[in-house]
Order: C-alpha cells, then structure tokens, then sequence
C-alpha cells in the first residue's frame, strides 16, 4: 500500500446482502470484506468456465452458457450494487473496446494448452470472455482502493499508468510466446 494511504470505504449503490447482514444502498463498507471475496470466488468461476469451455471434451454449449451465464449475471448485479451504473458501463464499453485484444491473449493463453482461439467458434468465447472481462475490471478496481487512488488525483494517475503499462507487459508477453 502506498505511504500515508488508507484504504477507503466503499459506499453502497444500492442494497446488499452480505452472511445474511442487509446493507442499505449508501452503506460504507470496507473494501477488505468486498475485494477477497469476490476474488477468489470469480477466481474459482473464471477457471471453471475457461476449462469448460476449452478443454477437449467439452460440455453442451447450453451447460456452459447455463453454468456461466448465471454466474455471471450474479456477479453484475454485485457490481451494480457495489460500483454503481457509471463504473460498470465503462467496464462494457472498454471490454467491447478491446475484444480483439482480449481474443489475442486468450489465444496466447490457449497456446500455453497447444490450443488456439480459432479452434473453437466464436460462441465458446463469451463465458472465458465475460469472466476476463468482470475479473480484470475487479483487480483494476482493488489496485485503485489499496493504493487510496480514488480520492488523489494524481495517485489515480500514476497507478492507472503503471496498471496500462504492467498489463501492456504481461499480454505482450503472452503474445511473443506464440
């Protein structure tokens, strides 16, 4: 965490159930109950639908959008709660943005199995897809709150670069690894 940085309450966008507790929208919470969890669980979904969806013995693509697309669901209502409308609209509009990088470092990542991403049809990308997209824009959100870059401009500033820039480094990584 950075010196002199404290990790800032999240205020609730609307109503949420947390172990059976109800907070109101407006609710402070603080980022240390939210981040851990969400991370590990969407971790866990993630890397099921990506290895559902990838691996030789697939299962019905109608599983797959059954098991991921309700998983998935889930987890944007907790984002609207969480992050609020705006937040979550520029999560879409940057991930419809960037498809195409996106597509190129699954098929980095697929290359790792000796498989590539037009082995499958375009339909078997949306679950791995959806969950890159909800699991980056999770991680991007957690760096902000532990660096206490939503409240310093000029924090918010030097950590987005350093974010764009380590995630230029690790997809330009995978993608020379082809």
């Amino acid at each position: 965490m950075a010196r002199g940085a404290r990790i800032r309450l999240m205020k609730l966008h609307d109503d949420l159930k947390i172990n059976g507790k109800k907070h109101r929208t407006g609710a402070v919470l603080s980022p240390l109950i939210i981040y851990p969890f969400f991370l590990v669980h969407m971790l866990a979904f993630g890397l099921s639908g990506f290895f559902m969806a990838y691996s030789s013995n697939h299962p019905e693509i109608g599983f797959l959008y059954m098991h991921g697309g309700i998983a998935i669901t889930v987890y944007v209502v907790f984002y609207l709660a969480i992050f609020g409308v705006g937040r979550v609209k520029w999560m879409f509009i940057n991930a419809a943005l960037g498809l195409l990088g996106i597509y190129a470092q699954i098929d980095g990542i697929l290359g790792l199995f000796d498989k590539h991403a037009d082995d499958f049809p375009w339909y078997v990308h949306v679950v791995p897809f959806l969950y890159y997209v909800l699991y980056t824009f999770l991680l991007y959100q957690f760096v902000l709150e532990i660096t206490g870059a939503h409240k310093n401009a000029r924090r918010k500033r030097i950590v987005e670069s350093l974010y764009v820039a380590g995630s230029v480094l690790i997809y330009g990584g995978l993608y020379f690894m082809k």
